[in-house]
């Protein structure tokens, strides 16, 4: 085994930070509710869970999202796991405000969450906490509700990876 230094400090330019973050894969999950009568939504791929008790998931947020601050005023977020062929869906939650629920097939609750009719999972949340870290703060959701599709009808996961969607191979 060899021993080798890693590069100092000098080397954390954002675009070798967002290359080396890219590495990582994560899932991708639509966060939307309904905010002054309309849905509101983006994509996130910083989905993760937190905690069984009380339940909690988050995601990040970049600071300069001009969709948060209308999203976090709602009473509940629905959080959707978007599937390997939503690849279309997630890029159209990141385009235009007026055209990311375009012929989407959503289901909204009393409370105001917001979900896509074909995701793998579906959560009700509300805004737990909230924490500045950087450029982005780190959302916590408290979970209400949760609701997933099973067995072979179930899709693979929406896959971000190197700046790309791709899918996930099970292995036996």
């Amino acid at each position: 085994m060899s021993v080798t230094a890693l590069s100092t400090n000098q080397d954390l330019d954002p675009q070798r930070l967002r290359e080396a973050f890219g590495i990582f894969p994560s899932g991708v999950v639509a966060v939307a509710a309904q905010v002054d009568g309309r849905p509101v939504g983006l994509a996130a791929s910083s989905f993760t869970s937190v905690s069984l008790e009380p339940a909690l998931v988050s995601f990040s947020i970049a600071n300069t999202s001009k969709t948060w601050p209308d999203l976090r005023r709602a009473d509940h977020l629905g959080v959707t796991v978007l599937a390997d062929h939503h690849g279309g869906v997630c890029r159209q939650l990141a385009g235009p405000v007026d055209e990311r629920f375009t012929g989407i097939d959503i289901s909204t609750t009393d409370d105001g969450a917001v979900t896509l009719d074909e995701g793998l999972a579906r959560f009700d949340c509300s805004l737990y906490r909230e924490v500045e870290a950087g450029d982005h703060t780190i959302v916590l959701l408290q979970l209400h509700a949760v609701e997933s599709v099973e067995g072979a009808v179930a899709d693979a996961p929406l896959v971000f990876h190197r700046s790309g969607f791709g899918r996930m191979a099970a292995s036996a």
